[in-house]
C-alpha cells in the first residue's frame, strides 16, 4: 500500500465524511499524520466515525464547532461542502490550505494521470479512456467521481499504471498542486450555480484541471464550445482540439463519415455503437486522450465497436425482434432527455415521467420530430401526456411504472423502432434512485420475446 511520504503538514482536519472523507482520514492516519475528523451526523448514528474512532483517530461529530480548527494546518474537505461554511471561511482567513482528497491522490500516485471534466459526458468519456488503455494492454486504474475515491485507488497503484480520473468542479476547486499528464475539458453548460453562484466561477473551477500543466503535458478540449476555448487559453500544456464541425489539423475531427487524429484515419463512424452527437464528442475526446496516454489504434477500435454505453446513460439494452431498447434513466432533466431524443432518426417510442418539479417540457418541442408514440408514468405523467398531445403525438399511454412502460411500448411498436427510456425527470416519486428505475426497465426488457 502506498503511503504519503514527506507530507509537509502536521495536523490535518478532515471535514465531512462520506466515502471520500473516510478514505482520506484512513490514508493520513496510516501514513503517520495526525488527523482530526469532523462530521455533522451524531456519533451514535455515524458508523464511519465510529470506525475511525476505533482506529485511534480523533473524531468530533454532531456539529461543526470552530474549535475543530485549533492547531490545524491543512484541511481536506468533502467536495460538496461549500466555501461559505464557517469552518472553511475561517481556515481560508488563517491561510490554512483547503483541499479535496484529489490532492492526496496526486501526492500518492507516481504514474501517469488522465483527468476528465465537463458538465456532461464525463462518466462515458472516462470509461472509454479506461477501456481503450486496458484493451491496448496498458496497466490502468479508474478513479474519481465515477464512484471510486481517488486517494483510495492511488494507495494501490504502481508507477507503471495510468490513473484515469473523472473530476467534478467541486473536486477540482479544492486542488493546489494537482497536475494531470493529459487533461480533458468536454463542455460547459449552466449547472451547479447554487454552489458556484456564477458561470464564471463554475468555468474557472473546472479550468483548474489544467492550471498546473506544463509544456510537457496535453490539454484535450472541445473546439466547438466557445467558453471552453476561452478557458483553455490559460494552460501552458500542448492543446489538442476536437470538433464535430471543423477539421482540426492538430487534433481530432470528422469528415462526416470517419474520425481522424490529425491526418491519420481512426475509425468509420458507422462502426461506433454509441448513439448521438454528444456521444460522438465523448468518443473523439476519449480517442485523443487515450492516444496521448499510450493506447493503440487497434485497442481503441476494439472498444468503439463493442462498447454499448455506461449503465443508465443512453445504454443499449437489447434488440427484440427488430426493436432496439435504450436505457437512459440517468436523464433526470430536460437537457439530458433532449440529447437522447436527438440521438435517433428512427421512429421512437419515448418513455418518460417522474418527480414533478414544476418544469415545462416546451424546450423539447424541437426534439419531437421522430417520436411516434409516448408511454408516460409518475407524477408528471399527465403533464407529459398534454405536452405530447400539443406536439401531435396520437398514441400516448399512461402506465404505473417503467416495467409496464417497457411492456406497453413493445406492444405498440414495429420493426426498426427505437424504444427509449429517457424520463426527463428525477426518480424520487417512485424510486430511490435513477439506477433502481433503470434496472427495473432493463429487467422488463429481458423478459420480452
Amino acid at each position: 500500500m502506498n503511503k504519503l511520504t514527506s507530507f509537509p503538514y502536521n495536523q490535518v482536519l478532515v471535514l465531512g465524511l462520506a466515502k471520500s472523507g473516510e478514505a482520506a482520514a484512513k490514508l493520513l492516519n496510516s501514513s503517520g499524520v495526525s488527523v482530526r475528523v469532523n462530521d455533522q451526523k451524531p456519533f451514535s448514528e455515524n458508523p464511519q466515525a465510529q470506525s475511525l474512532y476505533n482506529e485511534g483517530i480523533e473524531v468530533v461529530t454532531g456539529g461543526h464547532p470552530l474549535s475543530v480548527l485549533d492547531g490545524i494546518d491543512y484541511v481536506v474537505k468533502n467536495p460538496g461542502i461549500p466555501y461559505t461554511n464557517p469552518i472553511i471561511e475561517t481556515a481560508v482567513e488563517r491561510g490554512v490550505p483547503v483541499v479535496t482528497e484529489i490532492e492526496l491522490a496526486y501526492m500518492l500516485h507516481e504514474g501517469q494521470i488522465v483527468a476528465i471534466t465537463g458538465s456532461n459526458g464525463k462518466t462515458t468519456t472516462t470509461t472509454l479512456v479506461y477501456e481503450m488503455l486496458s484493451n491496448s494492454k496498458k496497466p490502468v486504474a479508474l478513479a474519481g467521481n465515477i464512484g471510486k475515491v481517488s486517494c483510495e485507488v492511488a494507495q494501490k497503484t504502481s508507477p507503471e499504471e495510468t490513473m484515469v480520473m473523472e473530476l467534478s468542479s467541486f473536486q477540482l476547486l479544492g486542488t493546489e498542486t494537482f497536475k494531470p499528464d493529459v487533461s480533458v475539458f468536454l463542455n460547459l453548460y449552466e449547472a451547479h450555480l447554487d454552489y458556484h453562484k456564477t458561470m464564471e466561477h463554475y468555468g474557472q473551477s473546472k479550468a483548474k484541471i489544467f492550471a498546473n500543466q506544463t509544456s510537457q503535458d496535453y490539454a484535450v478540449y472541445n473546439a466547438d464550445h466557445q467558453e471552453v476555448c476561452k478557458l483553455v487559453q490559460q494552460t501552458k500544456a500542448q492543446t489538442i482540439p476536437f470538433s464535430l464541425i471543423s477539421k482540426q489539423p492538430d487534433g481530432i475531427w470528422t469528415d462526416g463519415t470517419s474520425i481522424y487524429y490529425k491526418d491519420a484515419f481512426i475509425i468509420k463512424q458507422n462502426e461506433i455503437l454509441l448513439e448521438g452527437d454528444h456521444n460522438l464528442e465523448n468518443t473523439m475526446a476519449a480517442i485523443a486522450a487515450s492516444l496521448l496516454a499510450g493506447a493503440t489504434v487497434e485497442g481503441i477500435r476494439e472498444v468503439l465497436t463493442t462498447f454499448t454505453g455506461v449503465e443508465h446513460r443512453l445504454q443499449y439494452v437489447k434488440d427484440v425482434k427488430g426493436r432496439r431498447f435504450f436505457n437512459d434513466s440517468k436523464a433526470t432533466n430536460i437537457l439530458a432527455a433532449q440529447k437522447a431524443l436527438n440521438a435517433f432518426s428512427e421512429p421512437t417510442i419515448w418513455l418518460a415521467g417522474g418527480l414533478d418539479r414544476g418544469q415545462s417540457f416546451e424546450e423539447l418541442d424541437p426534439s419531437m420530430e421522430h417520436v411516434k408514440a409516448m408511454v408516460v408514468f409518475g407524477e408528471t405523467g399527465e403533464k407529459l401526456r398534454d405536452f405530447g398531445t400539443k406536439n401531435g403525438i396520437e398514441t400516448i399511454l399512461m402506465v404505473d411504472n417503467v416495467k409496464q412502460a417497457a411492456e406497453e411500448a413493445y406492444r405498440i411498436s414495429a420493426e426498426q423502432d427505437v424504444i427509449l427510456l429517457s424520463p426527463a425527470c428525477a426518480s424520487w416519486d417512485q424510486y430511490k434512485t435513477f439506477e433502481e428505475r433503470g434496472n427495473m426497465f432493463v429487467r422488463a426488457v429481458h423478459t420480452l420475446e
